[in-house]
């Protein structure tokens, strides 16, 4: 790997500053007061769930490759120590705005809705007898108290345990000097505990607190000098290599990076501690300082989700809505009839989730349907899709490409391929060497006119109808011969590595997806050199891969206009003189996760739109099977570039825009009526908005690639979701 030059070191963010970055995004959500005081509770402790991951996998990630000695620059032009260091110093920052966040805006003003999140001190009489008989018959049967000493040595203290840490002497005269002891928080019980009130409020106290006040009772003979709550996160980092690190070198490496698997990464410890506690942990898990976080507050801020699913105050949450419901043309008999005619767009979650899933249950019910072939990424505890997939295992052909390492799914993945395989589902795993992140579904019906045809789903977005709820995604409904034909080839590909020369129309990663998106972006650069339309549109997770940044940046420079929606990381810089002016992206987080990915380009005026499974980052474009997708129906490429991609553009309540030193701005512009894009597509599900309601914007910022019609009724759209 050669070291970037100094202007080369300019053109790329940090991915992890920038991640960071993005984790900050939903901080400002938690700290906004437009938002319901709950769903702010809610955005804090996910900021708090973001962080664990970030040191499970890109902290410990970053430890090892500096254990094995990796020196070289990364393409921001730091060092790994000096990225270490830069990271450390960021995220100390971002902890101590998390606790004032919640210190000082969150607990008053849960406070003034008269929900109490109470020490032992502050509760009445009443509250403590019902909290001491909570404790003695819910609790203390779980708790096991350990003291270290000679003969016991420090417990294994699982990854993210709630656990307290106590010095202790001993009452006996005569004994030796303080020890420690240590509980940990069983995880069997809910982290908070609603204690009785009157007059309507919501109080409670947390599990944790409920524990250190009778710790006493574990400890007899033994006098507590102090006491600390603490956490451990861990090294997670299974797939570490498959983010960034191809080389043979990388490979070898491999059992030393196993080696490390399981250490310390970071130790979180109440702020109060003694500091005789800290050091004695910190000695334990061999931890250096900076990995130490103090935490003014409740340990682990995560643990308040629980406060926003036990309040009973949906006053204080986002108003619920009803998704559009997939309606069929009142002539077609069945969606199989609907397909033959049009394709289908559905726009999750303000589409419902239970057009795939019908989708899925008609081909296990219809016995015309001959064979099912589906890909499974994460799915839900409770799946239909999993049931209808085992129920049409027992009379069709069905086959399942089931993905065991999707991180922090192994276990449950496992346990759905082993029940599929028992009920007569053929089970594969993909290519080795590559997790199938794909979102395919395929069936094999032999219509009434006696032609047997293919059906497909492709979607942005895992088969999971719990996370369809609040994560935006596309799905395609599709019996086009030429897509359903390519999605067949592609389950070859999964199923006996048949490799195939060409997978048109999909872009398929490992094999084309790369170099047909930087062809893509060439061709814009083409079209501006010769004064032809030329316009990029791309919304994303994030952005990294270097070859394609380069791509966008000779596009910009060539005249290109190119808008990025990028939810998170971005290593691409803005706004640089004589290279990426004509860029601008955004970035939107809000009351759904932004997860649907989008693909316009303007191509002289033949415009082509793709979705799929892919971001642009390595992992995505060389190390899964990724599938992207063609929009080819005009009803829906309409609906897709004057609906969802002109109303993302418009967002300015939302949406922030990078500036070139790596800080994002809020578009809130006073002077212009306000326009929260996920408001507008909630409004549209419901027929109360339509294009015609998208603010028009100044071309040079947000305005649509294309002229919108006349306004219509109030009413759903006539698009590929809309019954005629």
């Amino acid at each position: 790997m050669r070291k970037p030059s100094q202007r080369a070191q300019s053109l790329f963010f940090s991915r992890d500053e920038s991640w960071l970055g993005f984790n900050r995004r939903v901080l400002e959500e938690a700290q906004d007061t437009s938002n319901p005081l709950l769903e702010r509770v809610k955005f804090l402790a996910i900021t708090a769930s973001n962080l664990d991951e970030f040191f499970e996998i890109r902290i410990a990630g970053v430890l090892q490759r500096i254990e094995d000695g990796y020196n070289e620059a990364l393409p921001d032009g730091a060092t790994l120590r000096e990225s270490l260091d830069a990271i450390r110093a960021e995220t100390q920052r971002f902890v101590a705005d998390q606790y004032r966040c919640w210190n000082d805006q969150l607990l008053p003003a849960l406070r003034a809705e008269h929900i109490r999140v109470l020490s032992w001190d502050e509760m009445d009489e009443d509250a403590r007898l019902f909290a001491t008989d909570y404790y003695q018959r819910e609790v203390d049967p779980l708790l096991t108290p350990i003291t270290i000493d000679p003969s016991h040595p420090f417990p294994r203290v699982l990854n993210k345990a709630m656990c307290l840490a106590l010095l202790l002497r001993r009452k006996r005269r005569g004994t030796a000097g303080p020890v420690l002891g240590v509980l940990t928080v069983p995880r069997a019980l809910p982290r908070f505990v609603r204690v009785p009130t009157a007059n309507g409020r919501e109080d409670y106290i947390f599990l944790a607190d409920l524990i250190e006040r009778n710790a006493g009772g574990m400890y007899r003979g033994y006098e507590i000098l102090s006491r600390a709550a603490f956490r451990v996160t861990r090294n997670s980092n299974l797939y570490f290599q498959e983010e960034e690190a191809r080389s043979l070198l990388e490979t070898v490496r491999a059992e030393l990076h196993n080696r490390r698997k399981g250490d310390a990464v970071r130790l979180e410890i109440d702020s109060q501690a003694d500091p005789e506690i800290v050091d004695r942990l910190r000695t334990n898990f061999e931890l250096d300082e900076s990995l130490v976080y103090h935490t003014d507050g409740p340990v682990n801020l995560s643990r308040i989700m629980t406060l926003y699913g036990s309040s009973s105050r949906a006053d204080l949450k986002f108003k619920p809505f009803v998704p559009h419901e997939l309606r069929l043309n009142r002539k077609s008999v069945d969606l199989f009839d609907e397909l033959r005619h049009r394709d289908i767009l559905l726009h999750h979650p303000y589409d419902s989730y239970d057009g795939v899933v019908g989708f899925i249950e008609a081909g296990a019910r219809d016995p015309n349907v001959v064979s099912m072939k589906q890909t499974l990424y994460r799915t839900s505890a409770d799946s239909p899709i999993f049931k209808a997939l085992t129920e049409a295992a027992q009379t069709k052909e069905v086959t399942a490409v089931v993905e065991l390492m999707a991180r922090f799914d192994e276990a449950s993945n496992i346990r759905w391929a082993r029940d599929l395989e028992d009920a007569g589902v053929q089970v594969f795993h993909g290519v080795v060497g590559l997790k199938t992140h794909c979102k395919l579904a395929l069936q094999v019906r032999r219509d009434p006119d006696g032609i047997v045809r293919r059906y497909a789903h492709l979607g942005t977005g895992n088969y999971n109808p719990d996370t369809a709820r609040f994560y935006t995604d596309l799905s395609l409904l599709t019996a086009d011969q030429e897509i359903t034909s390519a999605v067949h080839s592609v389950f070859n590909y999964l199923t006996a590595h048949s490799e195939s020369d060409d997978y048109r129309p999909l872009l398929v990663a490992p094999l084309t997806l790369a170099e047909s998106f930087i062809r893509l972006i060439h061709r814009e650069a083409e079209h501006a050199a010769a004064g032809k339309p030329a316009r990029i549109i791309a919304k994303m997770n994030s952005l990294l891969e270097q070859s394609l940044v380069e791509a966008l940046y000779a596009a910009a420079h060539a005249g290109v206009q190119i808008d990025l929606i990028v939810r998170g990381i971005c290593s691409l810089r803005p706004g640089l003189k004589n290279l990426s002016e004509n860029i601008r992206v955004r970035s939107i987080v809000g009351r759904f996760l932004e997860h649907s990915r989008l693909f316009y380009f303007q191509n002289a005026g033949d415009e082509e739109i793709f979705c799929g499974s892919a971001d642009w980052m390595p992992r995505n474009l060389f190390e899964r099977c990724e599938v992207i997708y063609p929009i080819r129906d005009p009803q829906i490429k309409a609906r897709v570039r004057d609906e969802i991609l002109a109303a993302y553009l418009a967002d300015n309540v939302k949406a922030r825009q990078l500036r070139p030193d790596g800080s994002y701005v809020r578009l809130r512009d006073a002077s212009q009526p306000a326009f929260d894009v996920q408001d507008f597509f909630i409004l549209v599900a419901e027929g109360k908005a339509d294009i015609a309601d998208i603010p028009r914007r100044q071309q040079t910022t947000t305005e649509a690639p294309k002229s919108r019609p006349a306004r219509a009724p109030k009413k759903r759209a006539a698009t590929a979701t809309a019954a005629d």
